[in-house]
C-alpha cells in the first residue's frame, strides 16, 4: 500500500481514537466509545493492510443505516443555540456515523482497487 494511504489510514486512526476519548461525558457515553474505538481499529488495521474490503464495505454500510436511523427529521444544526439539545445531540451523532461511513466506504473502494 501506498504511503499515503497508509498515513490517512493513521491518521484517521488517530482521529477517531481521539474523539472516542472525548466521548467519555455524553450521556451514551458507552456506546459512542465503542463506536469511534472500532473506527479507530478498522483504520489501523487498513494502514497496516490487514483490512478486508467486505468488513469495510458492511461496516460501512452498517454506520450509513445508522445515520438515516438517527437523523433527526427536524435537524437544526450543530449548535446547541440552533434548536432544541435532543435534536442538535442527535444530528451530531448521526453526522458522526456519516464521516466513519465515508472513511469505511473509501478503505473499500481503495482495496477493492488492490485486488
Amino acid at each position: 500500500m501506498k504511503v499515503g494511504l497508509k498515513s490517512l489510514g493513521y491518521l484517521f486512526t488517530i482521529l477517531f481514537g481521539v474523539t472516542s476519548v472525548l466521548q467519555y461525558n455524553d450521556p451514551d457515553s458507552f456506546i459512542w466509545i465503542l463506536i469511534y474505538g472500532t473506527a479507530a481499529i478498522i483504520s489501523f488495521l487498513f494502514s497496516k493492510g490487514k483490512l478486508g474490503m467486505k468488513v469495510a464495505l458492511i461496516l460501512g454500510i452498517i454506520c450509513l443505516a445508522g445515520f438515516v436511523y438517527l437523523y433527526p427529521l427536524n435537524f437544526q444544526g450543530f449548535d446547541l443555540d440552533d434548536g432544541d439539545m435532543k435534536t442538535v445531540e442527535l444530528g451530531r451523532e448521526a453526522f458522526g456515523l456519516l464521516i466513519i461511513a465515508l472513511v469505511f466506504f473509501f478503505y473499500a473502494f481503495v482495496l477493492r482497487k488492490r485486488l
